[in-house]
């Protein structure tokens, strides 16, 4: 499948597959900035997605930043229809403050096939 990417700032990177396999790809913060113990942020990612009809995207937690500082993704169910910019809201769970860098890898983007349901 292919889905195309549009960078809408320069100094963004593009989703990209770690692994070969992953089930997600990679989301990247073009900016650096604190989350304090308990703070909540929306983090513009510069880029928006085309997905082909009957898919969706789901943005989750990256696992390693989860485990070692407690920051976590919230909400993040992209329908095929959204061509606006791709943010991360992310909430830090954890007892201390965590720095993130522009360029590190803070959330996944992962693809899945949406049937359409009727409901009776």
């Amino acid at each position: 499948m292919i889905i195309k990417v549009k960078r809408l700032r320069q100094d963004c990177k593009l989703p990209t597959y770690a692994h070969p396999g992953d089930a997600g790809l990679d989301l990247y913060t073009p900016e650096s900035f604190t989350l304090s113990p308990g703070e909540r942020r929306a983090v513009p990612l510069g880029i928006s997605i085309e997905l082909p009809n009957g898919y969706a995207a789901f943005i989750k937690d990256k696992s390693g930043l989860a485990r070692d500082s407690g920051v976590h993704n919230l909400a993040g169910v992209c329908d095929a229809g959204y061509r606006g910019e791709y943010t991360v809201v992310l909430i830090n769970l954890g007892q201390e403050s965590t720095t993130i860098e522009a360029g590190q890898k803070i959330a996944q983007l992962v693809i899945f096939p949406i049937p359409t349901v009727e409901v009776v």
